[in-house]
């Protein structure tokens, strides 16, 4: 598929402006927003992990309505890597992640960190860092740790803190930002 680069700059400033609005919503109203329909409205999210060495670059969204069949290519990839476990990801986090990524304005793909995590896992790194909660989001697929090389973890967390609609966790020392669809709420430097 070939763009023409004054599309893609267009595009992507429109998309830039609704994202903030649309996803501040879009975690508890997720079907709201039928007055959007046709106007071509595209949810996309771009990542890789360096854990597993798989990228993924899909459209997971389309005028209004999830595509299953991307959901199931996010949920794969974000499995739990040390035994590839799968729980299905919760929309709400990618719909926070996407917006944040169009926030911040980059072409660059997240990077992975962690994603579903099974509760074996977690209680591993429990046992080998104080930072990992006994109840994570993680292990209901509602959360994720990211990085950008361009970016650093207070730009990160400025723009998904700017999307009011989740956990934004601050791991500076570790390079990485923690973002998850439950409460409203913020930690970390």
């Amino acid at each position: 598929m070939t763009h023409d680069r004054g599309t893609c700059v267009n595009r992507r400033t429109l998309l830039g402006a609704f994202a903030a609005g649309i996803v501040t919503a879009a975690p508890t109203y997720s079907n709201a927003f039928g007055f959007l329909r046709g106007s071509g409205d595209v949810r996309r999210i771009r990542i890789y992990s360096g854990r597993t060495g798989e990228s993924l670059d899909t459209i997971y969204w389309i005028d209004g309505d999830y595509i299953p069949e991307a959901l199931n290519e996010i949920t794969y990839f974000m499995r739990d890597w040390r035994n590839n476990e799968v729980q299905q990801i919760d929309t709400r986090t990618v719909d926070i992640m996407s917006a944040t990524h169009n926030l911040l304005d980059v072409d660059e793909p997240y990077m992975l960190l962690s994603g579903y995590r099974s509760p074996a896992t977690n209680a591993m790194l429990r046992r080998r860092s104080s930072g990992v909660a006994r109840n994570s989001l993680h292990m209901k697929g509602q959360a994720a740790d990211l990085r950008l090389r361009s970016r650093s973890v207070d730009q990160m967390a400025r723009a998904a803190a700017a999307c009011h609609a989740g956990g934004v966790g601050r791991y500076s020392s570790s390079n990485f930002v923690h973002m998850d669809c439950g409460d409203v709420r913020s930690w970390g430097r």
